[in-house]
């Protein structure tokens, strides 16, 4: 069987902990983060399928069962997962495909669903997501900078948010055109929702208020299909809150992680 081995990097010592970035970026934005939680955790940052550093092979990653299971092979036998937008789609897969591997589950911009239907409103507007779909195969460059764009939109960080994304993703080599539509098709077809409440692990979702891609207001949404998980809205963010706002972001992470969950 054909296997994409993802390239990942490890800080750290401790309990592990493993960082999932979003589409089109790379494993250079949780710099901050793996820094800061290094002197307890064990950090494991994968790097998604042809992102950054790692490969991709449209033969063997089709799903989002595929791209989960990539990264399930590079990630330690046990630990808690942070996953960021579509990083945190790939997580939440992960967690109910093998949930005896994942001790806790923080989601960090994402939801289950990220696009709006009649009965899921507070998401992305339809169309928007197929725009970046069509422009993409003419122009892979141009389509992440209106990304980029959108992620920041809104956030009281806005100017030096955009910044550092656009530094981050200047690190390390562009994602692989294919990776990058398969990516966008993962966040307009996937949907969890119906199997969110097979969860076995504690979550916590991380929300920007100002957030256009994943809308805050997703919350109540989120809490009727799981009762049980911790929400917590981070004032001023936009949909990178830990780059725009790190302590309050890193604190969140950080009390989620030391508390215990019955």
């Amino acid at each position: 069987m054909n296997r994409v081995n993802l390239h990942t990097e490890t800080i750290g010592s401790g309990a592990d902990l493993v960082l999932l970035h979003g589409w089109g970026m790379n494993g250079a934005v949780w710099e901050a983060v793996a820094e800061t939680l290094s002197s307890r955790y064990r950090i494991t940052t994968i790097e998604l399928p042809g992102h950054g550093h790692s490969p991709y092979s449209a033969e063997v990653l089709h799903s989002l069962q595929d791209w989960a299971n990539a990264c399930l092979t590079v990630a330690p036998e046990q630990a808690a997962w942070v996953g960021w937008s579509l990083g945190g789609l790939i997580a939440t897969q992960a967690a109910l495909c093998v949930p005896h591997r994942i001790s806790k589950l923080m989601l960090v911009a994402s939801t289950p669903r990220f696009t709006q239907s009649d009965d899921w409103p507070h998401a992305v507007v339809r169309g928007s997501l197929s725009s970046f779909a069509d422009t993409l195969c003419r122009d892979p460059q141009k389509t992440l900078e209106r990304f980029l764009a959108l992620q920041v939109r809104g956030s009281t960080e806005a100017k030096s948010t955009l910044r550092r994304l656009r530094q981050d993703l200047s690190q390390r080599p562009i994602a692989h055109p294919d990776a990058l539509d398969r990516g966008l098709h993962l966040l307009r077809k996937s949907d969890l929702r119906r199997q969110l409440s097979q969860l076995q692990c504690p979550t916590l979702w991380l929300l920007g208020e100002r957030d256009t891609l994943t809308p805050a207001s997703v919350a109540e949404d989120i809490r009727q299909l799981l009762p049980s998980a911790k929400i917590k809205r981070l004032p001023g963010s936009g949909h990178a809150p830990f780059l725009s706002h790190p302590a309050e972001s890193i604190s969140a992470l950080e009390q989620f992680l030391e508390s215990s969950h019955e």
